[in-house]
């Protein structure tokens, strides 16, 4: 409606109060019949076309004074960030640190000049540093949301992944699959925990950055196994290692 357009008073209620709250000011006040009504002289005009003027420096009061007495040594950005979900990103940078140690303990093994299968070994040496980039990702976000990073220890993995029925590559992918399969878990968990505590910005976070690239690391690490588990061991390992060359 342009400016200068009179207004019918029957398509505007009246109710004749002002109802303030949280820097929200309702005022539906009907005007004078044939008043001109401009929305760009002022907030009274403002009031009748909506009903609602926000006010900022009103609705900003109470988180003004969190800021205001917020001591140097804690965040200023954090909001709304339960410390449960702090400490459930927390867990899954450990888990998603102790996932890249044994790959990086696959790829080592398979380098090896007396085993010989450089292909897999450039694999594992892949995922051990995608993981690690999931581990960094949840500390930015951490970082991001107020809470702080808590690095925890790291178990020692196997070295050695060689098996006398399997074989070490069906072995190894076996191991491999049950690890992404146990990080889907994870990341569910940890879905969950924000969806308890109601964050939506978290639970936005690990289901776009997170959860669709686990789900096809875990297919990708199925679809190996049944490979390998069809050529057996030997020259079809060999095969499957050039492969992924």
């Amino acid at each position: 409606m342009s400016c200068g357009t009179r207004v019918s008073t029957s398509r505007i209620a009246s109710i004749g109060h002002q109802q303030r709250g949280r820097g929200l000011v309702t005022n539906t006040s009907r005007p004078s019949r044939g008043r001109v009504w401009c929305p760009a002289s002022g907030k009274q005009d403002a009031a009748s076309m909506t009903g609602v003027v926000f006010e900022p420096f009103s609705a900003v009061e109470s988180e003004l004074a969190v800021v205001d007495k917020a001591p140097l040594s804690e965040s200023y950005a954090r909001t709304d960030f339960h410390p449960e979900c702090e400490a459930a990103i927390n867990e899954q940078i450990n888990v998603e640190y102790n996932v890249s140690y044994v790959y990086h303990a696959m790829y080592t093994y398979f380098a090896r000049d007396n085993v010989g299968l450089p292909g897999i070994a450039e694999l594992f040496k892949k995922e051990s540093a995608e993981e690690r980039s999931h581990a960094e990702l949840l500390m930015d976000y951490q970082i991001k949301r107020g809470g702080r990073v808590s690095l925890q220890s790291i178990l020692p993995p196997h070295t050695d992944f060689d098996h006398g029925d399997k074989g070490d590559a069906l072995y190894a992918f076996e191991l491999a699959l049950s690890l992404e399969k146990l990080n889907f878990q994870k990341l569910r968990e940890l879905h969950d925990i924000a969806d308890k505590h109601g964050d939506a910005q978290m639970c936005d976070f690990v289901e776009g950055s997170l959860l669709a690239d686990q789900a096809d690391s875990v297919y990708e690490m199925a679809e190996k196994v049944s490979q390998l588990r069809r050529v057996g061991k030997g020259l079809g390992v060999f095969q499957f290692d050039q492969s992924l060359a």
